[in-house]
């Protein structure tokens, strides 16, 4: 830890007091050594806050100390608790990098650095122009991937989750306009975020407290009708609960049995669903239950459902069939006292810690700490889930479901107007622009990037403002179509270059395709063959259509030379000498394959197109498992990568 020494600013009185009693409430959460830190970041922001107001009017420096308190309440480390105090630091400090890392160390200064940078990114792509509701749901799909995809520290979002959520604690000082579009961006971008991570203890309240702004009306109904009944439903809850605790304890199960409180916002969506009235909801009565482990979570239930009959199509098991976002739970409803329907949820006391505080739970501060393998996968596998996909399946174990979350990497990045736009990682300025417009792409000659020229080739990272220079008329280049030029990563827009050369002149096409197999005769060394027989070998019926689709890019220069090999007359066997021999250019396996130039690999035929002679057929390296067998036609072969078609070998079968 950085030794923190500075020649602090006095306080005003007002903030010296309000930062005494603040610091009072954390010494029974953290220990004196961290208290000393949160304590010089206080002093540092005071001074720069003091006279600066949030939008809601609240002071500044008791917007951030609220926002910190959200996040020690959820047990969150001292260094997260100090760079929520220095959130705002970058908006009053130029300097503010230097000074923090100096200070306070350079995880401190990274958390401010992605909170600042995570508000820069949002208020730049505020989604204006919307053609219809559909366009704008998928602009905000694709800002809440650039949101997280740019988070290095899962700590960033959780802070930027607490500083929203005390934002709107205080809403009611903003005036309407403000309200509703706080509420509208917390309903559509921060909550959802808080579902995904599993904090449902900050997405109750953004849920909440965004409604109240945005349906006013039925939000006042709702919580009128909540409190009417308020008396009444908490002496059936009491009732209940004691019934449970009574049954549980006799079972010899030790239990919490407690109410559970009702969210507004969860109420209107769900009468919204259902299209039901209020009195028609089974789960406005609620009551949880916390047990030791697994099995008494299901032994519960049974006795549950014995006592009470459950409400047919109202048991949900997110046990064994846990949520996206990690949630596990037993939820039923069934007929309770009075016949009254109620809700009853089930789970284990880790379950209920990791439901109200989600990935919080899971973080650890790591310093001093030796590595944990097991706990260092499932972080990873949290931090995967930011990408922000469809709920993961329910079936396979988490290291699996991480990797297939690797395998879709993706880039986020903004049109000059503020679009964000949703590429493979690794793509161009040319596949950005082919993915906005397909003539756009073809008449592409140069990129600015964050107002930069740069390179086609240059690789986009998250977050970057992309402007695509063009010509009036315009062609795409045949160099874009080569994978060592590394112009485009996208196969969408690959085929869009494709696409536009086979629609060119015939004769242009054919005469580019001759070029291209002269060159490839030149490199192979070959001056007699008949190429009549190479197009037919490669199922083409004539040889202008072979030269067309060289010359459109549709087949390869290596794949026509691999033909040509396969039709070249075999050199005649050299004479055996008495001392010695020279080794035969090819191998036979015992699968009655030759393959040239190959010895000592073992050979098999593949399994996805099942090769027999007299098909044509051709060789593939693998990494580990020698040499396989294809049909020249084989699917698989059809989609090998430009950049690993060295791997093709010619293979004849024996005798043939």
């Amino acid at each position: 830890m950085v030794s923190v020494q500075h020649n602090f600013p006095p306080l005003a009185g007002e903030d010296s007091a309000d930062i005494q009693r603040w610091l009072a409430e954390l010494s029974g959460v953290y220990p004196p050594a961290e208290i000393s830190l949160i304590r010089q970041a206080c002093e540092f922001a005071a001074p720069l806050y003091h006279g600066q107001a949030e939008v809601t009017g609240t002071p500044l420096l008791q917007h951030a100390l609220g926002s910190a308190s959200i996040l020690s309440g959820m047990q969150m480390d001292h260094e997260t608790i100090a760079a929520t105090v220095l959130h705002a630091v970058p908006d009053y400090l130029k300097e503010w990098a230097e000074a923090l890392t100096g200070l306070f160390g350079h995880n401190v200064t990274a958390l401010v650095e992605g909170i600042s940078r995570m508000e820069r990114i949002r208020l730049f792509s505020e989604v204006r122009g919307a053609k219809d509701k559909g366009e704008a749901a998928q602009q905000i799909e694709s800002l809440r991937k650039m949101l997280l995809a740019m988070v290095e520290d899962i700590r960033v979002v959780l802070i930027k989750l607490a500083e929203r959520t005390q934002t709107l604690r205080s809403l009611s000082g903003a005036n309407a306009e403000q309200q509703r579009q706080i509420a509208q961006e917390t309903q559509s971008i921060f909550a959802p975020l808080a579902n995904r991570l599993g904090v449902w203890q900050l997405k109750w309240e953004l849920e909440d407290l965004s409604v109240r702004y945005l349906e006013p009306e039925l939000y006042k109904k709702i919580a009128k009708l909540l409190d009417e009944r308020r008396t009444d439903r908490e002496r059936y809850i009491a009732e209940v609960i004691v019934q449970l605790r009574q049954l549980l304890a006799g079972a010899g199960i030790e239990a919490e049995v407690s109410g559970r409180p009702k969210h507004i916002h969860s109420i209107i969506s769900k009468m919204k669903r259902k299209q039901v009235e209020f009195g028609e909801l089974y789960d406005v009565r609620a009551v949880r239950i916390l047990v030791g482990n697994i099995r008494d979570c299901y032994a519960a239930l049974s006795m549950v459902h014995e006592l009470w009959p459950p409400i047919a199509g109202e048991f949900d098991d997110y046990i064994a069939n846990p949520k996206g976002n990690g949630y596990c739970s037993l939820h039923t409803a069934v007929t309770g006292p009075r016949r009254l329907a109620l809700e009853v949820q089930i789970r284990t006391q880790e379950m209920h810690h990791d439901s109200e505080l989600g990935i919080a739970a899971h973080w650890r501060y790591k310093e001093n700490r030796k590595s944990d393998a097991g706990f260092d996968d499932k972080l990873a596998w949290l931090r995967q889930i930011l990408a922000w996909k469809a709920e993961l399946a329910n079936s396979g174990s988490l290291q699996e479901q991480f990797k297939n979350e690797l395998l879709q990497d993706r880039v986020y990045v903004f049109t000059p107007q503020g679009k964000v736009m949703d590429l493979p990682k690794g793509a161009t300025p040319v596949d950005f622009a082919y993915t906005l417009h397909t003539d756009l792409g073809h008449r592409t000659r140069g990129a600015k990037v964050d107002g930069n020229i740069v390179p086609l080739k240059y690789k986009l990272q998250n977050g970057q403002r992309v402007e695509i220079l063009t010509a009036k008329q315009g062609a795409p280049s045949r160099d874009w179509l080569s994978p060592q030029f590394g112009y485009l990563k996208s196969a969408r827009a690959r085929a869009k270059v494709r696409h536009w050369f086979k629609t060119q002149n015939l004769d242009d096409s054919i005469a580019q395709g001759r070029l291209l197999l002269e060159r490839e005769l030149q490199r192979l060394g070959v001056t007699t063959v008949n190429q009549e027989k190479v197009a037919q070998r490669l199922r083409f019926h004539k040889l202008e259509e072979l030269l067309a689709a060289l010359g459109r890019g549709e087949i390869t220069s290596r794949r026509v030379g691999l033909a040509i090999q396969q039709e070249v007359p075999a050199k005649p066997a050299a004479i055996p000498q008495p001392v010695s021999h020279k080794p035969t250019a090819r191998h036979t396996s015992s699968t009655g394959v030759l393959i040239e130039g190959v010895d000592n690999l073992m050979i098999k035929l593949a399994k996805c197109c099942k090769p027999e002679k007299p098909d044509i057929i051709i060789g593939y390296v693998t990494r580990d498992r020698g040499i396989t067998i294809h049909r020249e036609d084989c699917a698989f072969m059809q989609r090998v990568p430009e950049d690993k078609r060295d791997r093709m070998l010619n293979a004849v079968w024996a005798g043939k």
